[in-house]
């Protein structure tokens, strides 16, 4: 699974009032495993703040695969351009790339992964399809749920956690980072068994 270096790009949008919102769960995830490798992320000139870690450790006790940790700084919607760009510089083929992003069919607090298929009206994820020109890399989807009532869902992704999401977001966020992990290091099967089963 590890010939070569795997690109990690979590979503969201830029600047401090989308910081905490749901839509940016991606990115918060993404800074998680920066945190547990002591990544310090750095502007590159594709447009997104990236950093270069060994991602966790193998079985065994070897550290792990090279790992490029990327957040577009552009919005959402055009994250696509950036991502491309990183695969570009990095040379990282688009099997070795893994998109951590918000997902409103997933239960709030749950993580699901798949590789290729539809975008499922994600923006973030539309862009990246079509400036890759391919869907066929890995996505760790990350349970927000529904809006409550008729909320439009545009805006709830918009909206910050409530309080009562918030204590439990620590877990959700080292879930998504553990799914990460074991999918560079163990494939996606085993990643989906672990975290596709029922609690």
């Amino acid at each position: 699974m590890d010939a070569g270096a795997w690109l990690v790009v979590g979503l969201g949008n830029p600047g401090p009032e989308y910081e905490r919102t749901r839509h940016n769960v991606g990115q918060m995830a993404l800074a998680e495993l920066g945190e547990r490798a002591g990544a310090s992320f750095k502007r590159h000139r594709t447009g997104a703040r990236v950093a270069e870690i060994r991602l966790g450790t193998r079985p065994g006790g070897a550290p792990g695969p090279r790992t490029i940790l990327a957040a577009p700084t552009s919005y959402m919607n055009v994250s696509g351009g950036p991502v491309a760009g990183l695969a570009s510089y990095y040379d990282v083929p688009v099997e070795r790339v893994v998109v951590l992003h918000d997902e409103l069919d997933i239960d709030a607090g749950a993580v699901r992964l798949k590789r290729g298929g539809g975008e499922g009206g994600h923006n973030g994820l539309r862009s990246i399809s079509k400036s890759l020109g391919d869907k066929d890399y890995f996505r760790v989807r990350i349970g927000i749920g529904r809006p409550p009532g008729r909320q439009d869902p545009a805006d709830f992704v918009l909206k910050e956690f409530s309080s009562a999401e918030r204590k439990d977001l620590p877990f959700l966020l080292m879930d998504a980072a553990d799914a990460v992990e074991l999918l560079v290091h163990s494939g996606l099967e085993a990643a989906q068994q672990k975290f596709h089963a029922p609690a």
